[in-house]
Parts: C-alpha cells; structure tokens; sequence
C-alpha cells in the first residue's frame, strides 16, 4: 500500500512537472510558427496539458484497463470545468475570454455529445476513433484559417531559450516525463484500487482525473493571472475537445477499440454533459464567469467527488 502511494505520489509530480515543460516548449515553437496567440490556449497548449490523458489512456488500455482510461477522462473533463475554470474564476483569472473562445465552446459541447453517444453505444470502435481524430484536425485547421492575429493577448516570455531545436528537445524531454508519470499513476492507482476494493472506474473518476488535470489548472492560473483570460478559459475549452477527440480517439485507434462500462451511462457522461453545458451557455450568452460562480463550480466538483468516492 505504501509503495502504490509513493507510485501516486511521484506520477503526479511528473505529470505536472512534464505537463509544464511541454506547455513551455510548446509556447515558444508556436511562436516560432507564428501561430496566432489566440489559438495557443486552444490547441498547442490544451495539447500539451493534455498529455497526461493521453499517456494514461493508452498505459491503461494496454494493461487491460479501459474503466481507467474512460473513467479518467470523464473525470478530467468535470475537473477541468468545474475545479479548473471555477479556481481561476474565483481568482478573477478567467474574464474576457473573446468571439474565438465562443466558437470553441459550440466546438467542446459537439465534442461531447459525441461522447454521449459513443458512451450509450458501450463501445468507441477504431474507425470511431479515426473519425473522432479527423473532426479534431479539421477544426483546428478551421480555427487557423479564421483566426486572427491579436498583439494585445500575446502570452509572456517563457523559461525556455528562443530556439526551434531547444524548444523541442525540451517539448519531447517534458514528454517523456509525462508518460513515465502516467506509468507510475496507472499503477499506484490501480494497486490502491484492489487493496482498498475501489473499482478502476471510480479511480479514474477521481485519482487518476485530478492528476491528469494539475497540468490545465497551473496554466489556466497562470495565463489568467496575467490577464490572458482567452487563453486561460480557451485552455479548458480545447482541454477538454483535446481529451474526448484526441485522447480517446487516439487511444481507441491505436487499441483496435475501447469497451465502455455501462455504469459510466448511468450517471458521469450526465454530469460531464451538463457541467460543461452550463459553462458553454455562459460564455455564448456572454455571462461573466465570475467570483461567485466560481466558489460554486469547485464546491459542486468537491460534492460530486465526495458522491463517487
């Protein structure tokens, strides 16, 4: 029990640690790109915080664990509304979010709709898998075509030197820190899971989906903070499109297909559905996520964990 603990423990220290040196690299090869700053919270950064779900989810597929890796995005997705985006709201770090991160939002609920369907259907097949990975690039292709170029929400210098070759070198070592997190999480989680008689399911609800979401929370706070609130919330948004089309479309192409437990129908692709509608509805009636709002989303997500637990 102390060794899973300690396997836990060192996964999530990885998963953020490799989550911020890929997000970092990430920055400056988009600059270097010249990728407009309005799509870095959605796509190269939502990319690469979501890489612990990707590593999770496939280091859990092949080990026979599919509960894990659904059960692991679900969860992430409600974190990352709810835990996530309710943190920097109340923290005033999540205001003016703008007409691209609007758009995302429609893009986030057709996401997940998808995912409802494929979680009624009890099964993501490989060929879903493929289509769920080409409606990902097309539209962040559609996002490059219509954006804009925005000097005023240009994210601040990173750590990493102003160079193609070590922004990489440093992107790929942050890669390889986040999939052996992964393998240590995978397996603390599910070693704790048989001792204390948890199914794999509710740890990926709640273990697992928390430390894959430590890496969205860090930049969300930190964009935020320093007024880049589109990217802040743009992250989320993309965080959680990344992990239903991406992750697990990635994962069930690679797999040959992911079997979903049934019991995920009953209750959590629900409050994935409505948490993330609430916030969709906000931002396209052009609400303000504010303090209060945000001491209500993390109180909601602390309710729903002491639910599933």
């Amino acid at each position: 029990m102390t060794t899973d603990w300690l396997l836990v423990i060192g996964g999530f220290a990885l998963l953020l640690g490799g989550g911020e040196v890929v997000v970092q690299g990430a920055v400056v090869l988009a600059r270097k790109m010249k990728v407009p700053p309005l799509l870095i919270g959605f796509t190269i950064v939502a990319i690469g915080t979501s890489l612990p779900e990707l590593a999770v989810s496939l280091e859990a597929v092949a080990g026979g664990k599919p509960d894990l890796a659904v059960g692991g995005v679900l969860g992430s997705n409600v974190a990352n509304v709810m835990l996530v985006l309710g943190t920097a709201s109340f923290l005033g770090a999540a205001s003016d979010p703008g007409e691209g991160v609007r758009r995302d939002a429609v893009a986030m609920m057709l996401a997940t709709l998808i995912l409802l369907a494929m979680v009624i259907y009890g099964e993501i097949t490989w060929y879903f898998g493929i289509m769920m990975l080409t409606i990902l690039i097309g539209y962040y292709a559609y996002s490059y075509v219509n954006s804009r170029e925005d000097a005023e929400r240009e994210l601040d210098d990173s750590w990493v030197p102003d160079s193609v070759l070590i922004s990489m070198a440093v992107t790929m070592i942050g890669g390889a820190l986040i999939w052996k997190g992964a393998e240590f999480l995978v397996d603390g989680a599910t070693g704790i899971a048989s001792d204390l008689g948890i199914s794999e399911a509710v740890i990926g609800l709640s273990v697992v989906a928390l430390g894959t979401s430590l890496p969205e929370l860090a930049v969300t706070l930190v964009a935020g903070l320093r007024g880049q609130g589109g990217v802040a919330v743009g992250n989320v948004l993309g965080s959680n499109m990344m992990n239903i089309l991406g992750i697990l479309g990635a994962t069930a192409a690679i797999s040959g297909g992911i079997l979903v437990s049934p019991n995920f129908a009953e209750r959590d692709i629900w409050v994935v559905l409505i948490t993330s509608g609430l916030v969709a509805g906000m931002l396209l009636d052009d609400r303000e996520i504010g303090k209060t709002t945000g001491v209500s989303m993390v109180v909601g997500y602390l309710i729903y964990m002491s639910i599933i637990l």
